[in-house]
């Protein structure tokens, strides 16, 4: 369908109306219920059909395919929102190409103590700490090993956060489990490395222990592997990792995970919780610059999903240019409403008619392409 005049009124709504409202209440609650009323609406074929014509854009020009996988659109749900799998049936509707689900861990997982979850709203961001909340490896993969799913889904598999996987070798064995219950579920892995808020820190991204990870990881996967990376690594470290993962089965990467950064100058609020990672605006420009440097340090050879700051078309847009094959998104969801994937579908296609595109891939990668050897 064409977006007109029902999605500008939605998007006012949304701004002047609900939102107000909802970040009145925990963000944590209103995460829940919202989880909770995107279930129910996937489960009637009134739900989707309603949502579908409120939300949904579809055009030839966004359908693409990404390490042999059909998207219709490249705007998919980044993990950290749907933690057990709960929302496949609805975000088709919403108007998501695709989303990753997680991160799912070896074991159950209760996260952190609670408040874990905080709005930053004058910097356009959200402070997590979640600690990797989730049903766990089993739980998961028994509700989905029969679901016929109506667009890509990404399964991104971390460590259980406690002291247990601490131990690298536990910490590998945790990672593996996930991956074995997954076989035969879903279209692509991602191994997040990058989550900042577990026991241990983020221990993968040294190269051996990346090293020893990857060879675990490969025996087992039966479908293409992204790797999720901190938004915080040097340059340097991105080489050793980009060098570890020329020797394993590595498909793609995920740039990026949240900061942790405090020293920057698009965190604006007043007040900034210690022990959380930062999501948003204030980790858009350092995404941005990690997806320009791997795809010019690789030539184009991984595929890329960008996230972090995605607000608008224009955001998506220039990831696209830069290398990424497929972008995410939560937190612009969170502040500009639940009609943002339509939006941003729609203003994509806008951008590359503009610039005389036929398709999002022949964009990938358009303002690095003279750097390529």
């Amino acid at each position: 369908m064409t977006h007109g005049p029902h999605t500008r009124i939605i998007a006012g709504l949304y701004g002047r109306i609900l939102k107000p409202v909802l970040f009145r209440f925990d963000p944590e609650d209103v995460h829940d219920h919202a989880t909770n009323l995107g279930k129910l609406l996937g489960t009637t074929v009134a739900g989707r059909a309603l949502t579908r014509t409120l939300f949904y854009y579809e055009h030839p020009s966004l359908h693409t395919t990404v390490c042999g996988i059909n998207f219709s659109n490249p705007v998919g749900l980044a993990a950290g929102f749907d933690k057990n799998a709960r929302l496949y049936d609805i975000l088709p509707d919403v108007g998501f190409g695709f989303e990753e689900i997680g991160s799912i861990t070896g074991r159950s997982c209760a996260g952190n103590p609670r408040p874990r979850l905080w709005r930053l709203p004058d910097s356009q961001a959200l402070a997590v700490y979640y600690g990797l909340k989730n049903d766990g490896a089993d739980a998961i993969s028994n509700r989905l090993r029969k679901k016929i799913f109506r667009f890509p889904i990404g399964i991104s598999a971390a460590k259980t956060n406690d002291k247990e996987t601490v131990d690298p070798g536990k910490a590998i064995a945790d990672y593996c489990h996930v991956i074995s219950r997954f076989r035969g579920i879903g279209d692509y892995f991602t191994i997040n490395i990058s989550c900042p808020n577990a026991f241990g820190g983020e221990p993968f991204t040294d190269p051996e222990l990346l090293d020893r990870l990857l060879s675990g990881v490969d025996a087992l996967a039966d479908k293409p592997i992204f790797l999720k990376l901190a938004v915080d690594l040097p340059t340097h470290r991105l080489d050793e990792i980009i060098e570890v993962c020329s020797r394993h089965r590595i498909d793609g990467f995920v740039c990026s995970n949240l900061t942790k950064n405090r020293v920057n100058m698009q965190i604006a609020d007043a007040h900034v919780p210690e022990k959380c990672g930062i999501s948003g605006r204030p980790v858009q420009q350092m995404s941005d610059e990690q997806i320009r440097y791997i795809y010019r340090r690789t030539a184009g050879r991984y595929a890329i999903i960008g996230v972090g700051g995605i607000f608008t078309a224009e955001d998506a847009y220039r990831k696209i240019r830069l290398g990424a094959s497929l972008v995410q998104l939560i937190t612009g969801m969170i502040f500009q409403g639940p009609q943002v994937a339509g939006e941003i579908n729609y203003g994509l296609a806008q951008l590359l008619k503009r610039d005389g595109y036929r398709t999002v891939s022949e964009a990938v990668g358009a303002d690095n392409r003279p750097q390529l050897a």
